[in-house]
C-alpha cells in the first residue's frame, strides 16, 4: 500500500523527534482517513522536504509520528511554467490537477480575449483559491514533495515580458506548421507554454507573443480541450528534454 501524504508545518526536522499534525489536516487524517497507530505515513511541507515514520497517536484530530527518514527533492534546473487561459466549468480543476500531476511547477491563469469565463477583480481570490486547493489535494494524492505555485493572473501584455524571461516559450496554435518536437529544449531555466481558450488564441495574441520571442507550436494533428492541451504539451516537453539531454 502507498504511504499517504499530508501537508503541514515543518520546523527543520530531524531523525528520532516527534512531528504532530494538527488543524484540519490532522483531523482528516485522524477522523477521515482513519490513520492508525503503526502506520507509516509521510508529512511534507509542500515546499521540498517531507518526514516519513510510524504513527504513534492519531486521536483527537491530532497524527503525531516519529520520524525514521527526512525527505529532500532536489530543485530542478528546468522550471515548467503553464499559463492556462481561463476554461469553462470544471475544466479549470481538471486541467490544474493533471498539471501538477505530472510534474508543473507554476500555473499562471490568464484571461484569454476569447476566453468565456471572466474573473472580476472580486472573483479573482476566490477563482486562485480555488485552484490553490486543487493543486494541494492533487499534490497530496501523487506524492508530490512541492506543491506547485498558483500566480496570480497576468495580462497579455504581461506574458509578452514574461516570455522575453524565459529560456523557451511555446505558444500553443492549431494552426502552427511548426511541431514542439522540432524545438530545440534547454537542459536550464524557465520554460513556459500557453494554452488558449475554448475558443482559441486571437491574431493579436499570437502575434504579441510570436514578437516577445513566443514559438507558435503544433502539439496534436486534432485540437485539443484547454483542459487537456497543457498536459499534452508538458508530457512533450518532458519527453524532448530528456531527447536533447542525451
Amino acid at each position: 500500500m502507498t504511504e499517504p501524504l499530508f501537508l503541514g508545518d515543518l520546523d527543520a526536522p530531524q531523525v528520532g523527534q516527534r512531528v504532530a499534525l494538527g488543524g484540519d489536516e490532522g483531523r482528516h487524517a485522524a477522523a477521515v482517513r482513519r490513520i492508525r497507530v503503526g502506520e507509516i505515513v509521510r508529512i511534507g511541507d509542500g515546499a521540498g522536504t517531507a518526514v516519513r515514520g510510524p504513527v504513534v497517536e492519531s486521536a483527537r484530530g491530532v497524527l503525531v509520528i516519529e520520524v525514521a527518514e527526512v525527505l529532500r527533492e532536489q530543485l530542478s534546473p528546468v522550471r515548467y511554467v503553464a499559463v492556462q487561459a481561463l476554461p469553462k466549468g470544471d475544466r479549470a480543476e481538471a486541467a490544474v490537477e493533471m498539471l501538477t500531476e505530472l510534474g508543473i511547477d507554476e500555473i499562471v491563469p490568464w484571461q484569454a480575449e476569447r476566453s468565456v469565463v471572466k474573473w472580476a477583480p472580486e472573483r479573482v481570490e476566490r477563482g486562485l483559491s480555488r485552484w490553490r486547493i486543487t493543486a494541494r489535494e492533487a499534490a497530496k494524492q501523487c506524492r508530490r514533495l512541492r506543491v506547485p505555485t498558483i500566480a496570480a493572473p497576468m495580462t497579455t501584455a504581461e506574458l509578452a515580458l514574461r516570455i522575453e524571461q524565459t529560456a523557451l516559450t511555446a505558444v500553443l496554435h492549431e494552426t502552427a506548421t511548426l511541431p514542439l518536437a522540432g524545438l530545440s529544449i534547454p537542459s536550464q531555466g524557465e520554460i513556459m507554454f500557453i494554452v488558449g481558450p475554448e475558443g482559441g488564441l486571437s491574431e493579436d495574441e499570437v502575434a504579441a507573443f510570436a514578437a516577445a520571442g513566443g514559438h507558435v507550436v503544433l502539439i496534436a494533428e486534432s485540437v485539443l480541450r484547454t483542459s487537456t492541451a497543457g498536459v499534452v504539451a508538458l508530457a512533450q516537453l518532458q519527453a524532448l528534454g530528456v531527447r536533447d539531454a542525451r
